[in-house]
């Protein structure tokens, strides 16, 4: 196999304080590990996620094999989404598209893995067409149509359909006081015994209709905050704050919801100690970045971008994942039309944690998928 290399990439300098290290804020940078084959540099692959560290990425290895340079790239908030915006991470992976190309690869594409996919398709849905002209907050976001090259296809694997859609269906509608974490409805809270799965569908119902309901509070207190800052002089013009709780999707216990072949749980363990966690999905978040990221204002849908797109796509569906379901299959599948097309790797759970047979399974069909771009 060959070495894994490193990329490091220059790129266009964000907010203020974006990070708290002075040497990326003097130059910006971004990271990548990539395996590329011998011979002609015939096709490229990307995997990338709003903020994890994916330079060690199951893929990298087994797509090089296959003939594919598979680079592993992070993007500027990786490991901490407190100030992430959606707008800025698309121009990262633009510059990693600018790298393979640069580098002479006649096709690139992306891989979107979990939130990678929203990603993915927010990316390809600018390159086509450039509307993300200005952030939810209003200030404009600075991109061209030149930070976006296009791609040539899109592989969606164990997709989440985007942080917006994640944050309404798992935030714990339960919370009776955003100042305290402790603070619980019985009547609201799934992880309470009293309610028995399988759930009731009047329990449901009304889980749902808080759920909504809670993040409509917290996503009109955000703009409300942010108006008040920046209509008072002197004032910062962001700030940060705490979402308690996020991890409350009734489908990691009622097994008999969505169905598929998961185990009860969570993808990062007991589900109810993952809601209660001091570090979870959008605990800690700035105004801006919750409005980028979890707010119905986010520009960054996953289905409604992919169906803007007109590549060639292709869906992996690992049919044991605890955080996608068939829903979520079926949303992909709507949006990508005919254009799309669902391989189910049978058994796979979110990350194909312990299950070595399943990447080549994935692999392949991957690289069955490029090598017909």
């Amino acid at each position: 196999m060959s070495e894994l290399q490193l990329a490091v990439i220059d790129v266009k300098p964000g907010a203020a304080m974006e990070s708290q290290s002075g040497l990326q804020m003097l130059r910006p940078r971004i990271y990548g590990a990539f395996r590329a084959p011998q011979g002609p540099k015939k096709v490229a692959a990307i995997v990338m996620h709003p903020t994890s560290n994916f330079m060690g990425h199951y893929l990298i290895g087994p797509l090089a094999e296959r003939g594919i340079c598979c680079m592993g790239l992070n993007s500027r908030f990786v490991g901490n989404d407190t100030v992430l915006l959606m707008e800025r991470a698309i121009q990262d992976l633009g510059a990693g598209v600018q790298y393979l190309r640069a580098a002479g690869y006649e096709k690139v594409f992306l891989v979107g893995n979990s939130g990678g996919a929203a990603l993915a398709s927010f990316y390809q849905a600018q390159a086509e067409k450039l509307t993300a002209t200005h952030l939810p907050d209003g200030d404009p976001t600075h991109l061209h149509p030149s930070d976006l090259p296009p791609v040539d296809g899109i592989a969606l694997c164990a997709a989440h359909l985007g942080r917006t859609r994640l944050m309404r269906d798992w935030i714990d509608p339960s919370v009776t006081d955003e100042h305290d974490p402790l603070s619980v409805n019985p009547e609201l809270d799934m992880y309470d015994p009293r309610h028995r799965v399988p759930y009731d569908s009047d329990f449901l119902a009304r889980f749902s209709a808080a759920q909504k309901a809670r993040l409509d509070r917290i996503e009109q207190w955000a703009i409300d905050r942010l108006a008040l800052l920046r209509n008072t002089p002197g004032a910062p013009r962001d700030q940060t704050f705490i979402v308690y709780r996020t991890h409350a999707d009734p489908r990691c216990v009622d097994l008999s919801l969505d169905p598929n072949d998961r185990l009860p749980g969570s993808v990062w363990g007991d589900a109810r100690q993952v809601n209660y966690s001091a570090n979870a999905m959008g605990r800690t978040t700035s105004l801006t970045a919750f409005l980028s990221q979890w707010s119905s204002r986010s520009q960054a849908d996953g289905p409604t971008n992919l169906a803007r797109t007109t590549v060639p796509k292709l869906l992996l569906t690992y049919t044991g994942d605890q955080s996608t379901f068939p829903s979520t299959r079926d949303a992909w599948m709507a949006a990508g039309e005919s254009r799309i097309r669902n391989v189910d790797i049978v058994g796979g759970n979110h990350y194909l944690a312990g299950q070595p047979e399943l990447i080549p399974k994935a692999a392949d069909a991957i690289a069955e998928f490029a090598h017909a771009l």
